[in-house]
């Protein structure tokens, strides 16, 4: 299998504002051509550094991307660093110059000579056009290795990898096809997913398996190789398949799906409707399941109830629960879910209080005390989590507690109801 290193070039990827976005997308390419990525780099503008890096990486791997860095100022260093990487001489093109001279005109300007660095390109190198901006792209092929440089910008380089370099690297990769699947598991730990899951997935040859905390959930990343798209999206089936009878219902996702995509599916093919009063959350949970296009299918009213008084007035809590058990109690939380669905006269209704911190908790409840609520049409009933972390990852967690309380209780009726309970 082709293994392939990115480097992503410019000081501004290395500060906390910007992200390497190309290199994702990049990495997803290679993935689909059967090209394992071994490595990703940011290496900032310092010619040097980034020729030692190309150079390197040029060792070690069959294929390496550079992106950025092909613009006509001084801290553009790339086309300079990979010539020094694969010891040859940058050539002048005069009908690179002259196209570029051309395309000023086109915008109305005249070509500043600062831009003629644009029409220097790697000895021997091919060169990529660039209908979408003034940079233009290398190929350099030497040794069996493969050395493609990339203008930095999403809509010039995207084109250019689809239009000249994707099809090269296939013929390389020759007939190895890699699918890719993400499935998602709520309540389960990393460690216990992996000690349930591990003697299905050892058993399948040609499969990589990852297993991934993700702020409240685990994912577990399945990755086979095959001659064929086919061939590898059927062992990936098989696996899935197996995975999901030892998981059982806390396997909430075989796609990669969020959980609130999942819940929405499940009210919408019911035909069942949904509202949320929520407290601590302040609303995350509303947005999380709006974010979802076709959400007012299901989703028919969401209330923040912050304050003890809110609580009394809009989901009609009684003073005397508040007073006696206190804002965060399962009591309190059963009357909001049953409050909240009385009153938009749903199916279904939940509801979330808690201490998200970093104040206000106690010995009996500390912060990350978070009560789930819901209440349908034939019974109301809660359930207390101790959450870890920041406000944030509190807040979070409830939301992810909230909509997986949700997806168990449908799952149950579900069940129940074709047993004839």
């Amino acid at each position: 299998m082709l293994s392939a290193e990115i480097v992503a070039v410019g000081s501004e990827l290395l500060t906390p504002e910007k992200t390497d976005t190309n290199s994702l997308w990049l990495t997803e390419r290679l993935n689909e051509a059967g090209v394992e990525l071994k490595l990703k780099t940011i290496v900032g503008d310092d010619e040097d550094r980034l020729s030692e890096v190309i150079g390197d990486a040029l060792k070690r791997s069959d294929i390496v991307i550079a992106t950025g860095g092909l613009g006509p100022t001084e801290d553009d260093i790339t086309r300079p660093a990979a010539a020094r990487a694969v010891k040859r001489d940058l050539v002048f093109h005069p009908e690179l110059e002259a196209d570029l001279r051309e395309r000023f005109r086109r915008w109305g300007r005249e070509m500043p000579e600062i831009n003629k660095r644009q029409a220097y390109v790697i000895k021997g190198a091919e060169i990529l056009p660039n209908p979408n901006g003034s940079a233009v792209g290398m190929m350099f092929e030497r040794n069996g290795k493969l050395l493609v440089v990339l203008p930095g910008p999403p809509r010039e380089m995207k084109p250019m990898f689809e239009a000249h370099v994707n099809k090269r690297i296939r013929e390389r990769s020759g007939d190895v096809v890699v699918s890719r699947r993400v499935l998602k598991v709520s309540g389960m730990g990393e460690s216990a997913v992996d000690e349930v899951i591990a003697p299905v997935y050892k058993a399948f040859s040609g499969v990589q398996t990852s297993i991934l905390f993700n702020k409240s959930e685990v994912e577990v990343h399945l990755s086979a190789k095959a001659g064929s798209n086919d061939r590898a999206e059927a062992i990936l089936n098989d696996l899935s398949m197996r995975l999901k009878e030892v998981l059982g219902v806390s396997l909430y996702s075989l796609n990669g799906e969020s959980l609130e995509e999942v819940v929405g599916s499940m009210l919408k093919e019911r035909g069942e409707t949904l509202a949320l009063a929520e407290s601590c959350t302040g609303g995350l949970v509303s947005m999380r399941l709006t974010d979802v296009p076709g959400s007012s299918s299901y989703f028919l009213e969401g209330a923040v109830t912050y304050s003890n008084e809110a609580k009394i007035r809009v989901l009609g809590v009684s003073a005397e629960t508040l007073a006696k058990f206190g804002a965060v109690s399962a009591e309190t939380a059963e009357e909001m879910a049953a409050g909240i669905r009385r009153s938009a006269g749903t199916d279904h209704g939940v509801s979330i209080t808690g201490i998200a911190g970093p104040d206000g908790g106690s010995d009996e409840k500390p912060v990350g005390t978070v009560f789930i609520g819901y209440a349908d049409g034939h019974k109301v009933r809660s359930v207390r989590f101790t959450f870890p972390g920041d406000r944030y990852l509190i807040r979070w967690r409830s939301s992810q507690a909230a909509l997986d309380y949700l997806r168990r209780r449908m799952i149950r009726s579900k069940a129940g109801a074709s047993e004839g309970r």
